[in-house]
């Protein structure tokens, strides 16, 4: 993100449907605080884009020619230049079997194409600040799925070297607490939990909180039955 706070939030949109761009870009473009640096209809130009722009927000379609949004996303979260780029998913379905794949890659979150547009553009302010953003909808299916997949604990390689506290925030930020949740449930202050979370983001090596959350579950941490 910005680290000039007067600055605005650079978004890059990312469809191979010209009028879904169009409606989005005029969405933001006239949300003070939030510019529209480039649009693409494929994953290569969404990913060439993001080099030559570095946005804040990617809006990436799942869904694309020459290279999915999946494959978008996998690229940018493996540059190192791109570090501070938070991809969105933008899907019509809801959860498919792009979902897990698109969290593993370093997505953000995911929104749905008929979201109203007060939910995307908080939704681009979430995912700008680093935080998890899954839609409720989502969240519901995904912890569905989680239910029916076994623990796998090789998918979280750093999970040992986590600290007791650092267990026990991830685990409330897997059941999707805020970190002033957090601290009230741990009576810290926010600051703390903040500093816990990129901790064991770190040392997880998660991209930013949705990831968190996925290595959370994945690693037997936290089960959906606890919620």
């Amino acid at each position: 993100m910005n680290a000039d706070a007067e600055a605005p939030l650079r978004v890059l949109i990312v469809d191979d449907q010209a009028l879904m761009r169009a409606g989005f870009r005029a969405l933001l473009d006239a949300e003070d605080g939030i510019e529209v640096v480039g649009e693409a209809a494929n994953g290569r130009e969404g990913l060439e884009l993001a080099r030559l722009h570095t946005p804040d927000i990617a809006l990436v379609d799942v869904q694309m020619p020459v290279m999915t949004g999946i494959e978008a996303t996998r690229a940018i979260a493996a540059d190192p230049l791109l570090d501070g780029v938070h991809v969105v998913i933008l899907t019509n379905y809801g959860l498919d079997e792009y979902v897990f794949d698109a969290l593993r890659a370093g997505a953000a979150g995911f929104l749905l194409k008929d979201t109203e547009p007060a939910e995307l553009l908080h939704a681009v302010r979430v995912a700008a600040r680093g935080d998890a953003l899954l839609s409720p909808a989502i969240t519901r299916r995904l912890i569905g799925e989680f239910v029916a997949r076994p623990p796998d604990r090789t998918t979280a390689p750093g999970f040992e070297t986590l600290t007791r506290r650092e267990r026990e925030v991830s685990a409330l930020a897997a059941r999707g607490l805020t970190n002033e949740e957090i601290a009230a449930h741990m009576v810290i202050s926010p600051f703390t939990a903040k500093t816990h979370i990129s901790r064991a983001m770190t040392k997880l090596g998660a991209r930013d909180r949705a990831q968190l959350v996925v290595f959370a579950y994945e690693s037997g941490l936290v089960t959906p039955r606890e919620r």
